[in-house]
């Protein structure tokens, strides 16, 4: 089947080890930004599924799970800006080193970061309009992600998006040579780790639980949606 037959899910990268290098981390997370903008596909699951919910009348709350260095949330913050709508956007991660640089970065309204997981906002009892995710479910057990996914049911009003890497052979081989320039970080290594961790969307669909939709997104990602008509059950 080769490498990419089947998913590596007890592979795992450099950078969630917790004796890597913090410079090299640090680099890693600053290197995000430029490979989050290239590669995502945020920007069309902006306009086509959370721009539509948002108006400049009335505020809209957004929550990113694992947000890393806080690279997406400050996008979705530019471009609810950038259309005059009202978005209040917290970033949250369980990890005290993302949180740290996440947190470190030039105030933007309106954004808002936390360490913390999905279980502590549940147990607070948050609600957010929509919640989205990033490259995260990969990084997941069977028993986090039903965990996470039940989650963003409790937590989101509207709506939830997960957004993630989908393995195959032309993904790993165009990130393989795409990410060569970024150098002294973790990136290359552990994107081509990711990959082989990450679903298909077939994969995905027989995990997921009932009222969710596995579906591609743009020529590498899946995408796992969950919609709520009408308030929160």
């Amino acid at each position: 089947m080769g490498i990419l037959g089947a998913r590596d899910a007890d592979a795992i990268e450099d950078m969630d080890r917790p004796d890597c290098d913090p410079e090299r981390l640090d680099r890693t997370y600053r290197q995000f930004a430029l490979v989050n903008r290239v590669v995502s596909g945020w920007h069309s699951l902006y306009r086509s599924r959370v721009r539509p919910l948002l108006r400049p009348d009335v505020p809209s709350t957004l929550l990113d799970i694992g947000c890393g260095g806080g690279d997406l949330a400050l996008m979705f913050a530019l471009w609810a800006a950038r259309d005059g709508v009202r978005l209040s956007i917290t970033g949250i991660d369980p990890d005290p080193r993302a949180y740290r640089f996440a947190a470190r970065r030039d105030p933007v309204p309106r954004v808002h970061f936390r360490q913390a997981t999905s279980a502590d906002l549940v147990a607070e009892g948050g609600a957010y309009d929509i919640v989205v995710s990033n490259h995260v479910l990969h990084h997941l057990d069977a028993a986090e992600l039903q965990a996470l996914l039940d989650d963003s049911v409790k937590l989101s009003l509207r709506l939830a998006l997960h957004n993630d890497l989908r393995r195959s052979a032309l993904a790993y081989a165009l990130f393989s040579a795409g990410a060569l320039p970024l150098t002294g970080s973790y990136i290359r290594r552990d994107g081509l780790t990711s990959i082989r961790r990450s679903y298909t969307v077939t994969e995905l669909a027989a995990v997921a639980p009932s009222g969710w939709t596995a579906e591609p997104h743009s020529p590498f990602h899946c995408l796992l949606t969950y919609r709520r008509d009408q308030g929160r059950d």
